[in-house]
């Protein structure tokens, strides 16, 4: 996956903001001001860091050596994804997705509404 591709695919959720409180290199994705992503886009290998529910967290850093806990975030609720083409393409977007999805379950229901957010369960 492109620095590109990865913008896009964080980007494309309602209401995702880039923005760059740390420095101009790393890349923070928010939505309603909370963050689901972080990358710094121009480093090589490629990583980024997607909030997960704590015990798929450690699930995925046991299957995948790809994956590891947060990089200077809360390990219970943070991983590291280097994007060194062992993981596909798909399953990354899929971690970004839950990743912004737990930020947004999180949000007051206004909010929710405001990005016409659906609950999973609800779907």
């Amino acid at each position: 996956m492109t620095p590109a591709a990865l913008r896009k695919i964080c980007l494309g959720f309602p209401g995702a903001r880039e923005e760059f409180p740390f420095d101009e290199h790393s890349s923070v994705f928010k939505v309603a001001g909370k963050m689901f992503a972080l990358s710094a886009l121009k480093t090589k290998p490629l990583r980024i860091s997607l909030k997960c529910e704590p015990d798929l967290a450690v699930r995925l850093r046991a299957e995948h050596p790809a994956i590891i806990p947060g990089y200077h975030l809360n390990k219970q609720h943070w991983n590291t994804v280097e994007l060194d083409g062992s993981l596909s393409d798909d399953f990354v977007r899929e971690m970004i997705e839950d990743s912004y999805d737990l930020v947004v379950a999180g949000l007051p229901k206004r909010e929710q509404e405001k990005l016409k957010w659906v609950a999973l369960g609800q779907e």
